[in-house]
């Protein structure tokens, strides 16, 4: 191989079309693979299909270096690419907590029928542990090139909203492989980020897959945790901000992730958490991560605790109230509503009779399209209009950065649930809203009529 690898990514969707980009603007020639015509057509004329901060300007330096291209053909791809990366989604299972491996296998199967030379195939996809084994097995019956196919792991760890950075300028890189040949292959196509001193962890295939599933089981763990304290400071009337940020202290539990409120979602933390659970009862060691099972059930009962207040603020009964939703996304800097609190809070006080009004910078086509019964606004004044409560539910900056006493110009009356304490309560009580958050002592404001 040259020392600077020719790349495939095969899917173009999140995960594969950051990577296709980022790889691409570190110099590296690029061919882009998906079965979706239409993305591939997007993407080749500029357009990124969804809200990533920094990537369309990188889109756009990419193709006019030339180095990166978009097909839907295999064969082509397979001619062209010395390292093949696997970026495909692995959803969660219609009818099952498994993750659903049929595009992995799907892309798999496709590369490998036009494998006629020895190059290396990598997964990025998350997957259950064991799955590289069989897709290793896979490529040698399939490939024309048989057992000269090498097959290597190599997690990512994206954070949407940040996706650039964490591409080019990772935490960390693990390198799941099984011989020395596969690792250069690896070292050759990380080359310029390798250059950054970038830490590498090199294991083998069944640790590669267990560490993205880890990571996020522990993240998923920490958040949780700090939410449970806010069910137990709701009953004794402590506060779990502060609570959350005397244990920050601790250098052996940090800040990070230890922000109480709504709770996780998106693709990859709720799925991943029920996946990873799923698949240690098919190992037989399901005891060992069963509390994975109350992790994600204390994240769900963060959702309806929300809802709850809401109807505390309105009385008892929010049938015929209107209701300003700030937030759509499940989390700031995305557009993506995969299993996301706000959509699910917001059309759970719809269906309970409110006239739910949702605003998101970035997410608000993606919400319409799957939740059409509800209400849209502009702007968060514009959600906030003759509300009868305000609840917040993404902690975009620009919700951060209301004026209280503006939107207490265009309310019905002056009561807001801080779903994710981004506000400083004292602030919203000094211009007389009633103010209510998971796990605090309620603030009280003087209460338009």
């Amino acid at each position: 191989m040259t020392a600077r690898p020719r790349l495939t990514v095969i899917g173009t969707g999140y995960l594969g079309a950051t990577h296709a980009i980022c790889m691409a603007v570190m110099g590296f020639e690029v061919l882009g693979v998906d079965v979706d015509t239409e993305k591939i057509r997007k993407l080749a004329a500029g357009e990124v299909p969804f809200f990533e901060p920094g990537l369309p300007e990188l889109l756009a330096k990419a193709l006019e270096s030339g180095r990166l291209r978009f097909t839907a053909d295999f064969a082509e791809a397979a001619a062209f690419g010395d390292v093949h990366f696997i970026c495909v989604g692995t959803p969660q299972q219609a009818d099952s907590e498994a993750a659903d491996l049929r595009y992995v296998d799907a892309a798999v199967t496709a590369l490998a029928r036009h494998l006629d030379r020895r190059v290396l195939v990598v997964g990025k996809s998350t997957v259950p542990v064991g799955t590289a084994a069989r897709l290793a097995a896979l490529l040698h019956e399939l490939a024309p090139a048989g057992d000269r196919i090498e097959l290597a792991w190599n997690p990512e760890f994206l954070r949407e909203g940040f996706a650039v950075d964490d591409t080019m300028k990772p935490d960390r890189l693990v390198f799941g492989v099984t011989s020395e040949w596969a690792e250069e292959q690896l070292r050759a196509a990380y080359q310029p980020v390798l250059a950054q001193d970038v830490p590498v962890k090199v294991t083998d295939l069944q640790t590669a897959e267990l560490v993205k599933v880890a990571a996020n089981s522990f993240l998923a763990t920490k958040i949780s945790y700090i939410n449970a304290m806010a069910e137990v400071c709701e009953a004794t009337g402590a506060d779990v901000h502060d609570l959350a940020e005397a244990l920050a202290y601790d250098e052996r539990i940090g800040g990070k992730f230890l922000r109480p409120g709504l709770g996780f979602g998106g693709g990859c933390l709720p799925k991943d958490i029920r996946a990873f659970a799923h698949r240690a009862e098919e190992l037989g060691v399901g005891q060992a991560v069963g509390f994975l099972r109350e992790i994600d059930g204390i994240n769900r009962r963060r959702r309806a605790r929300t809802v709850d207040l809401v109807v505390e603020l309105c009385g008892g009964d929010v049938a015929g109230k209107r209701v300003a939703a700030l937030g759509a996304a499940f989390k700031p800097n995305s557009d993506d509503i995969r299993d996301a609190p706000a959509l699910d809070v917001a059309a759970t006080l719809h269906r309970m009779g409110a006239d739910v009004i949702v605003y998101d910078p970035a997410a608000l086509d993606n919400a319409r399209r799957v939740h059409p019964e509800l209400g849209y606004a502009t702007s968060a004044l514009d959600a906030a209009r003759d509300a009868d409560v305000v609840v917040l539910l993404t902690e975009w900056n620009e919700f951060r950065e209301i004026e209280p006493s503006a939107m207490a110009a265009v309310v019905r009356r002056t009561r807001i649930v801080d779903g994710r304490h981004a506000l400083v309560p004292a602030h919203w009580a000094a211009a007389g809203w009633d103010y209510r958050a998971l796990g605090r002592p309620s603030v009280q404001g003087a209460v338009r009529s």
